[in-house]
């Protein structure tokens, strides 16, 4: 299929909130697209003068409760037309390479969606490696299930999955506080997870030690690409290292409590500060 008649089976979806310093770029990625649909959670900056700047635009707002069930409306209550979904966060692009091979490789009668992982950078600059997950991106509206085990939403889909050979691309250029706000936030979400039993894998673990600050920063640093990227690796590392203290500091305060209520016979969840 061209390019050209992508826009007949796929919309894009964008959650926003004040993103003026990125989604003037991951709209001019979706330039290709019929239709573009951007869900806002009440943004203060220019966020909206800039998506309606594009034609290919629908505006809409929902006062934000959670991840899943933002994406959930987005998906299913914005009167979108076409099958098949692509979820985009407002700090990722769409490279030209990734909607050919939209046209040209993926099947939209065969497969119910499409994995795609990412080109990490930091202020424009390409990392050789992160630790960014790839994602279930592209799904048929009538077959996708949102979800929020921790501090964001979960796509899954039954059926065949396409997995992309391009990767799109992620680079949030918020501001430094923008960006210390919301590693609170997903800190904070992510304790709540593990402190509920949601640790099965060995990093959970690790976290649940308070070790994993120790180790993210200098992993991360060598998976970025350490001197051959210079300061946007250092910058990546500290970004991990930040989060992961974080984490382990809420994690570690829930700990003893959780050990001082078992030594009174008070087994009911704390509550996360």
């Amino acid at each position: 299929m061209s390019t050209s008649g992508i826009g007949a089976y796929v919309t894009p979806v964008v959650l926003t909130f004040n993103e003026e310093s990125n989604i003037g770029r991951t709209l001019k990625s979706l330039e290709w697209a019929n239709d573009v649909v951007v869900v806002d959670s009440g943004s203060n900056d220019a966020t909206e003068v800039i998506a309606r700047s594009f034609n290919n635009v629908r505006w809409f707002v929902r006062k934000f409760d959670t991840h899943g069930h933002q994406w959930d409306f987005a998906i299913r209550g914005t009167d979108t037309r076409t099958p098949h979904v692509l979820a985009l966060d407002a700090d990722y692009e769409v490279p030209p390479a990734f909607v050919r091979e939209l046209g040209a490789g993926f099947a939209p009668a065969t497969h119910a969606g499409g994995i795609a992982g990412f080109e990490y950078r930091i202020r424009g600059r390409a990392l050789l490696g992160s630790v960014y997950p790839a994602k279930l991106v592209l799904f048929r509206r009538d077959h996708v299930r949102v979800t929020q085990p921790g501090h964001t939403q979960e796509f899954a889909v039954a059926g065949p999955v396409y997995r992309f050979k391009t990767r799109l691309v992620h680079d949030d250029r918020k501001s430094m506080d923008r960006f210390f706000q919301a590693q609170l936030k997903y800190s904070q979400l992510e304790a709540s997870r593990l402190s509920n039993g949601e640790a099965r894998r060995w990093q959970d673990r690790v976290r649940r030690l308070g070790l994993m600050p120790v180790l993210a920063g200098p992993a991360a640093y060598v998976r970025a690409g350490g001197p051959l990227r210079g300061l946007a690796a250092v910058r990546y590392a500290y970004e991990r290292t930040l989060f992961e203290s974080l984490l382990a500091l809420r994690l570690l305060g829930i700990e003893p409590e959780r050990h001082a209520g078992r030594a009174r016979g008070d087994t009911r969840p704390r509550r996360q500060s």
